[in-house]
């Protein structure tokens, strides 16, 4: 198996290069690459390789304009120091995404998995390829956000998955809501948001509120169907799930 490395880094490409000599000797690296332009013009001058690792910032760019360029087939590992880039990730053919500095057995179990996928890919009576299979990859292997580094005057805080009680917009503007009730203003919509969080753990319950599950404290039943909820810490504004949500909500806090 061949497979190509693209990171900028030179202490982190070497140690790459050692922890996929230890999981696997038959892995061959058929090139190391450090930018964008020299990426794109090494894919179109010589075969997909079975398998590539890329980082995600590079000397000249971000990796995912090299896979929007190039048009190649092969599935990708990202290995990166930033978490927020996952979900894009998993829309380019990637397969895991290791966050720096990667362990042995992260990286076995990334290969692992892409073995797996090619076997199934190669049945005869397996209806779906490759492509099919990384779209349906389960939640649980999917990264999603985890942390927000917000501004409190002139500091910069991280905010943790387990202390966000929820996310509320007002004035066009979006509030993260933390579980001791203080606020800050982040930069991103809820439809982002939606998309970013773990929706095991984050339901939008409307057009005005995405809440975590630990912040729903009572739930009333309210006229035509719909559901108002109490919120902690209390919301400013009436929290009413409609009637059509009504029965994903529910759904949703059985778990």
């Amino acid at each position: 198996m061949k497979a190509l490395l693209i990171e900028d880094e030179y202490p982190a490409a070497e140690r790459l290069q050692k922890l996929i000599a230890k999981a696997d000797k038959d892995i061959e690296i058929c090139g190391v690459l450090d930018s964008v332009e020299g990426s794109l013009k090494w894919l179109a001058a010589n075969p997909a390789p079975d398998l590539i690792f890329s980082d995600i910032q590079l000397s000249d760019g971000i990796s995912f304009e090299i896979f929007e360029k190039a048009l190649i087939s092969s599935p990708i590992i990202f290995t990166t120091s930033y978490d927020e880039y996952a979900i894009k990730a998993f829309r380019v053919k990637s397969i895991d995404y290791l966050l720096k500095p990667i362990k042995q057995q992260e990286l076995e179990q990334a290969l692992q998995k892409y073995k797996e996928l090619m076997q199934e890919s190669r049945k005869p009576d397996h209806a779906l390829k490759l492509e099919s299979l990384l779209d349906v990859l389960p939640v649980s292997q999917k990264k999603f956000k985890t942390r927000f580094l917000v501004k409190s005057r002139e500091q910069l805080i991280p905010v943790f998955e387990e202390q966000i009680a929820y996310f509320q917009t007002s004035n066009e503007l979006v509030l993260l809501v933390k579980r001791d009730g203080k606020k800050y203003l982040i930069d991103y919509t809820l439809e982002q948001l939606e998309k970013l969080l773990n929706p095991e753990s984050f339901f939008r319950l409307n057009r005005q509120f995405l809440a975590h599950l630990s912040a729903i404290q009572e739930i009333h039943t309210y006229f035509n169907g719909k559901l108002k909820l109490e919120l902690s810490p209390k919301a400013t504004d009436e929290v009413v799930v409609s009637r059509d949500k009504a029965g994903p909500f529910k759904t949703w806090l059985e778990g």
